[in-house]
């Protein structure tokens, strides 16, 4: 129950609904909610309207706590999609200079989504992405909420992915997160 005061809001009481008992247990798993927390905390305002954030936050912090799914391959989905729900959503079905659909193999930080091979090449800032990384960024900007975690993909891929959405992340929100 809150209440509001002079300038913020006070809590007068609490039920708790969830505690995420195995996140308090594992060391690793603290860590990534704790930054996964952070990067919420710096996103959003005081009474906005956050429900896709909260719902995002929260799916997030059970899959962490209730399975064992890869935290970096989790941390790097949660920002892929916060940064979409941000406003920030990459262009992801086609190369974002000549629209080509094939032969996609880069994703470009100074244009904002995938490029194809020849362009690609012309992009300092593109990092070069396979097929299963591909595939994972689209997934994870597409897919709906309650099915965002529900794929794997290999290492090499998970090394792409933590990259891509850590750089993207920190361009956007024009801050430095570790």
């Amino acid at each position: 129950m809150l209440y509001k005061g002079a300038s913020t809001y006070n809590i007068n009481s609490c039920n708790t609904i969830e505690v995420f008992y195995n996140v308090r247990i594992d060391l690793d798993k603290l860590n990534t909610v704790a930054n996964i927390t952070k990067i919420i905390g710096d996103t959003v305002e005081e009474n906005q309207n956050s429900y896709k954030i909260l719902q995002l936050l929260l799916n997030t912090i059970y899959v962490i706590s209730e399975t064992d799914k890869n935290l970096n391959l989790v941390s790097s989905i949660f920002k892929l999609r916060l940064v979409s729900l941000l406003g920030f959503t990459p262009k992801i079905q086609e190369c974002v200079n000549c629209r080509e659909k094939e032969e996609i193999q880069y994703f470009s930080l100074k244009d904002n989504g995938i490029k194809c091979t020849s362009c690609g090449k012309q992009d300092k800032s593109a990092i070069k992405i396979n097929s299963g990384t591909l595939k994972a960024v689209q997934y994870a900007i597409l897919a709906p909420p309650k099915k965002l975690y529900s794929f794997n993909v290999s290492e090499e891929s998970i090394k792409e992915l933590e990259i891509i959405s850590k750089l993207y992340l920190n361009e956007k929100l024009e801050r430095e997160y570790k």
